[in-house]
């Protein structure tokens, strides 16, 4: 069925009809949604249970004029999440790609970067590494010197100036966005909003749209949105690209992950997986373990393994959700 198709829901008895339409932006239980005729209404979910994120595809029913109900979500491609040990959070649905964006002033948190790589891994969605202000001389090579170590394991890295050089960075985001579905990363002050407004013409009405129907009134930075790329830039197997922009944050928890993902979600780790003595290795401080002869023999990096460590304390601990 075309995704945005109205159909009746004759199997609910209601009579009622339904269509598909697309999450664009998310805050709790309130959403929006965009129908097939390019209009956006607020929606909300059936039900106390709010399971839906940006970039779904759903059924909805039309309760009012410029509201709806969530009655079923499609089938996901895949779903991101962040979580710790109190709750998980869903960031985005059907994603093709994770463009994490750093900055050389103020320092980048590279436990971050990592966790969002790992993230990236573990569902299979490619990364994208962004060096943002490279203008800014002074801790450049800093920067480029902590992020040797994921060129290395082979992330796409690009090193770009919004402000200094703001074609060139068009020019260069352009060909690895177009036709894409790609969620937006960093912590606050990276220049993701610089980045936005840049890729997006009219970022900052759409966003005022948007929040208006969600009433969050000026907290527009605590909802998670989606964006249409510029229709000319083209599609990819007849898909647009999107760009999804979720809220500037500091903690990135992976406490969902289960140790089997977590391991296979360092590449550097996988050919070594099978050199392990025990076949339930945890790659910690067991004898024979692969992991730990390639640390030794300096083809693992130690910081990697102790993100690992650390996430695999993490996935152990109790949660409630």
């Amino acid at each position: 069925m075309n995704r945005h198709a109205r159909h009746h829901n004759a199997g609910k008895g209601t009579g009622q009809a339904s269509e598909t339409a697309l999450i664009i932006a998310a805050h709790g239980r309130h959403y929006v949604v965009e129908l097939g005729d390019g209009s956006r209404i607020h929606a909300f979910p059936r039900g106390k249970k709010s399971d839906c994120a940006v970039g779904d595809h759903v059924a909805v029913e039309m309760a009012a004029a410029d509201q709806c109900v969530i009655t079923a979500v499609s089938p996901r491609k895949n779903l991101l999440h962040r979580s710790d040990q109190f709750k998980s959070k869903m960031l985005a649905a059907n994603i093709d790609q994770v463009v994490i964006v750093l900055a050389t002033e103020p320092s980048f948190s590279e436990d971050l970067l990592g966790r969002a790589l790992v993230s990236a891994e573990a569902l299979a969605i490619r990364p994208l590494v962004i060096l943002n202000k490279t203008d800014l001389t002074a801790r450049l090579d800093d920067a480029r010197r902590r992020l040797k170590l994921y060129q290395d394991l082979g992330y796409d890295t690009v090193e770009l100036s919004v402000h200094g050089r703001p074609e060139e960075a068009l020019a260069t985001l352009q060909p690895r966005t177009a036709g894409v579905s790609s969620i937006l990363i960093g912590q606050s002050g990276m220049g993701k909003s610089s980045l936005l407004n840049l890729l997006i013409p009219g970022v900052e009405a759409q966003t005022r749209e948007i929040s208006a129907k969600l009433d969050s009134g000026k907290h527009t930075t605590t909802f998670t949105r989606l964006y249409h790329l510029p229709a000319d830039w083209g599609t990819v197997e007849g898909r647009p690209g999107y760009l999804i922009d979720s809220p500037g944050f500091q903690e990135f928890g992976l406490h969902h992950l289960s140790e089997g993902m977590l391991e296979r979600a360092f590449p550097e780790f996988r050919p070594r997986l099978t050199e392990c003595r025990f076949y339930n290795c945890h790659h910690i401080n067991e004898p024979g373990c692969g992991v730990l002869a390639a640390i030794d023999g300096g083809e693992i990096s130690e910081r990697r393994h102790q993100l690992y460590t650390q996430l695999l304390h993490e996935s152990r601990q109790q949660k409630p959700w």
